[in-house]
C-alpha cells in the first residue's frame, strides 16, 4: 500500500533552526555568509556605511513565526554577486528578508529573494519532516530531487 502526501509548509522555530535552513539554502544558490550576529542596525544605512543608494526588496516568509531567542535581534547576512540578503525577525516574529544591491533592479532583487525564501523553506520543512520520520521510528527507503527540486521521500512504517 502506498499513499502520498503533499505537506504545506509552516514555519514555527527558533534562530537556530532558522540559522541551518538559510545555511542549506545559501550553499545551493551560490551565496556567502557574510554576517551572523546579534545587531540592530539603522534601516537607512547600507551594511557599507553609506547611505541607501542601493536598491532593496523587503519579503515576509507567509506563515512563519520565528519563535524569541535570548537575543531578540538575530540576523543572517549573505552575498552573491553584489546582492545582499539579509534575514531578520520582524516585530510581529515573522521571517523577513531583506534584498539589496548596486547595479540590479527590484525585480531581480524579488526574483532572487523569493527563490532563496522558497529555498530556505524547502530546507526548513526537509529537515522537519525527516526529523519527525525518525522520531516515529520509519524507515526512509529512497530520496529523489526532480529537476524542478520537488524532494520525493518513501518511507517504510516498521
Amino acid at each position: 500500500m502506498s499513499c502520498v502526501v503533499v505537506i504545506s509548509p509552516l514555519v514555527i522555530a527558533g534562530w537556530p533552526v532558522i540559522t541551518a535552513a538559510v545555511t542549506g539554502a545559501i550553499a545551493s544558490m551560490g551565496f556567502n555568509i557574510a554576517q551572523s550576529a546579534a545587531a540592530s542596525t539603522n534601516p537607512n544605512i547600507s551594511l557599507s556605511g553609506r547611505s541607501n543608494e542601493t536598491t532593496r526588496v523587503d519579503l515576509e516568509l507567509e506563515e512563519s513565526e520565528i519563535l524569541q531567542d535570548s537575543v531578540s535581534n538575530e540576523r543572517i547576512v549573505v552575498e552573491r554577486e553584489g546582492m545582499r540578503a539579509i534575514f531578520t525577525r520582524d516585530e510581529r516574529g515573522a521571517l523577513k528578508l531583506c534584498m539589496e544591491g548596486e547595479g540590479h533592479s527590484k525585480a531581480d532583487l524579488k526574483r532572487v529573494g523569493e527563490e532563496l525564501i522558497n529555498r530556505v523553506t524547502q530546507q526548513y520543512v526537509y529537515h522537519r519532516v525527516v526529523t519527525e520520520l525518525k522520531q516515529r521510528n520509519m524507515t526512509i527507503v529512497d530520496e529523489q530531487v526532480s529537476a524542478d527540486r520537488t524532494v520525493k521521500i518513501r518511507v517504510r512504517n516498521l
